[in-house]
């Protein structure tokens, strides 16, 4: 068996997270994202992949979302609503109470705004939502009777969540983003321990290992402050929801504590209308969020209110935070182009900037001119401050996760190639697991374990509670336990019959077969003097030999009790008779030495089994000298 992983998105960039993987004959893909550096056909994952006739419902087994952003939910309304794909999609109740707004926003901004071609309408959005089964955490969700799946809190952003996925018992874990330590609003990734055959997790901060998030807040707190201190403008570009609500709490207290007047703007109804959703969801956030929300709402701020577009230009100092972020257009692109000129203004970027917008030009080196168009271009002469708030996880916490959960496979997504790389060997060389970091539009087979319920026969029980002692002993086995192979079984599967292991004896019967054996022979001489033979004349001369070679046996083999059957004796499937025949076909010519008259030849026969036990009987036998001492 093998899990097939089709990387639609997020492979070795980050952006348009979309991952298709193929369990036993289901098939679930993970996020379906666009790309926010992109408005070509790049924006969306190739979907022709998936399938080449359009035919997404009998391709699809469900599929699930992560978290609300865009780079994770961005395509969901074009893949259903102008492609086609209208069966089973799960995500958290949060993602399904704020995705709506996201993806209105962006819609609002790409085409009523910047006039783009519309990929999908507002009716659009409310009937791809309308499609949604909303799931809570460790929820148990059977897609069918095959398909498990199961959802864990992510951290990162309000309702963000790692999906488990199980078909009978191969099992994987799809993390989407996550935060593996805790932050003002949101608590720290969580998760059970499980048995994974695959886990696929982000990758974005593959190298980076982060300073203390307290250290990371006076910094930002300190540079804001500078830039206010001075008559300057602050402009934060982030997303609505998420980092907005995190740096508002962090400076509605340090306003409080520092008895600051300065005003601080939220740029868009979004972010309010987004606030009332994050107070309704209370439960999705942090323990301290919690505890004191019966004396204060986390989310009411004292010191935020909303922006009017004509304070742009308006005289003294401010913050404010303008959508979208990574500054990829809208009212935060028309913001910075009004502050940029001004050295005193400060831009400040709290997270990850996907390549091919403002944002990721300004984090790579201070440019002192932006070309946004053939007719536009920025002068730079603010000061630009990035400083990692982003909701993602760093290398530790990727490292942490994966040592923790100890998948058998790991694929990494959502990252920068050098650095996937770099992550990659890590986990290879420390972890001692087999890792990869395909490129978009690549597929991974992975090998995978398929258990099978078997029921077993009497025989086959039978033979279980007898101890084996005839195969070797397994190596680095528990040698107080003896042999650890104690019984042999064959396992049967028919067409429409459960599993069955029975005994290597019934196989014969239950398929009308005949029995073959192959047995081996070899004739060995015994010196067995005349003397001997004249003392005991009550016994036939072929009695007479087994009678004595018996009787020496029986004191050389100290373990093995020999049965005397008359005219032959047996041991196992060993068996030892007087040879009568002058041309033996087994006997070795160079065994017939000595005195002929006082040797007799024994035959011995035996099954493939009890090989070593016949030779050690031979060789004892080829020793023995019976005399009448």
């Amino acid at each position: 068996m093998a899990i097939e992983t089709l990387v639609l998105g997020a492979g070795q960039e980050v952006g348009k997270s979309c991952v298709v993987v193929s369990i036993n004959g289901k098939r679930i893909m993970f996020d379906c994202g666009m790309h926010m550096g992109h408005q070509d056909h790049l924006r969306y994952p190739d979907f022709s992949l998936i399938s080449k006739s359009g035919d997404f419902n009998n391709a699809l087994s469900c599929i699930i979302i992560t978290h609300f952003h865009l780079d994770h939910i961005g395509a969901l309304p074009y893949f259903t609503e102008v492609c086609g794909y209208s069966g089973p999609i799960y995500m958290t109740y949060p993602t399904k109470a704020l995705g709506p707004l996201m993806l209105e926003d962006y819609r609002k901004v790409m085409v009523d705004r910047r006039g783009e071609e519309e990929q999908f309408s507002s009716e659009n959005i409310l009937q791809c939502m309308r499609k949604v089964t909303a799931v809570d955490l460790k929820q148990i969700v059977q897609v069918d009777k095959d398909l498990q799946i199961r959802a864990y809190y992510a951290g990162h952003v309000i309702g963000a969540a790692m999906f488990y996925a199980k078909v009978g018992d191969t099992a994987m874990v799809y993390t989407g983003d996550y935060n593996m330590t805790p932050d003002r609003h949101l608590g720290a990734a969580q998760i059970d321990r499980l048995r994974l055959d695959l886990l696929i997790t982000e990758s974005t901060y593959a190298t980076t290992v982060r300073d203390s998030k307290y250290a990371r807040e006076r910094e930002f707190l300190k540079a804001v402050h500078k830039c206010i201190a001075n008559g300057g403008k602050v402009l934060i570009p982030t997303f609505a929801l998420g980092r907005a609500q995190e740096l508002c709490i962090l400076l509605d207290d340090y306003w409080e504590r520092m008895n600051l007047k300065v005003p601080i703007y939220f740029s868009a109804g979004l972010t309010i209308q987004a606030n009332m959703y994050y107070k309704m969801l209370i439960n999705w956030t942090s323990q301290k969020v919690k505890d004191t929300y019966a004396t204060r709402n986390a989310f009411e701020f004292k010191n935020v209110r909303n922006f009017d577009r004509s304070l742009i230009n308006a005289p003294g100092p401010c913050v404010l935070f303008a959508t979208p972020g990574m500054i990829s257009g809208g009212f935060s692109l028309q913001v910075f182009k009004q502050w940029a000129p001004y050295e005193e203004n400060l831009v400040t970027l709290p997270g990850y900037c996907v390549a091919g917008t403002i944002g990721n030009r300004l984090m790579s080196g201070k440019p002192t001119k932006i070309d946004l168009d053939e007719n536009t271009v920025i002068d730079v002469r603010c000061q630009i401050h990035q400083l990692s708030f982003s909701p993602h996880t760093d290398a530790k916490g990727i490292m942490d996760l994966v040592k923790f959960l100890s998948p058998k496979h790991v694929i990494l997504v959502h990252g920068e190639k050098p650095k996937m790389e770099s992550l990659k060997g890590r986990i290879q060389s420390e972890l001692g697991i087999q890792c990869y970091d395909p490129p978009n539009n690549d597929t991974v087979s992975i090998p995978s374990m398929h258990y099978v319920k078997a029921d077993a026969s009497n025989a086959f029980i039978r033979s279980s509670s007898i101890p084996n002692y005839k195969f070797p002993k397994i190596p680095g086995g528990n040698s107080e336990l003896g042999d650890e192979r104690v019984a042999e079984g064959v396992l049967i599967m028919e067409k429409s019959e459960k599993a069955k292991v029975v005994h290597q004896d019934e196989l014969l019967e239950m398929v009308g077969g005949m029995k073959h054996e192959v047995q081996f022979a070899y004739c060995c001489p015994v010196q067995i003097s005349n003397t001997e033979r004249t003392l005991d004349s009550e016994l036939s001369s072929q009695n007479f030999g087994l009678h004595k070679l018996l009787a020496k046996l029986s004191t050389e083999l100290t373990e093995d009790s020999i049965q005397d059957c008359g005219e032959h004796l047996q041991l196992e499937s060993l068996y030892i008779s007087v040879c009568s025949r002058d041309n033996c076909t087994y006997r070795a010519t160079d065994d017939c030495v000595g005195d002929k008259s006082a040797t007799t030849y024994f035959c011995c026969t035996w099954s493939a089994a009890d090989e070593k036990l016949a030779w050690e009987v031979i060789s004892i036998m080829k020793k023995l000298h019976v005399t009448d001492t």
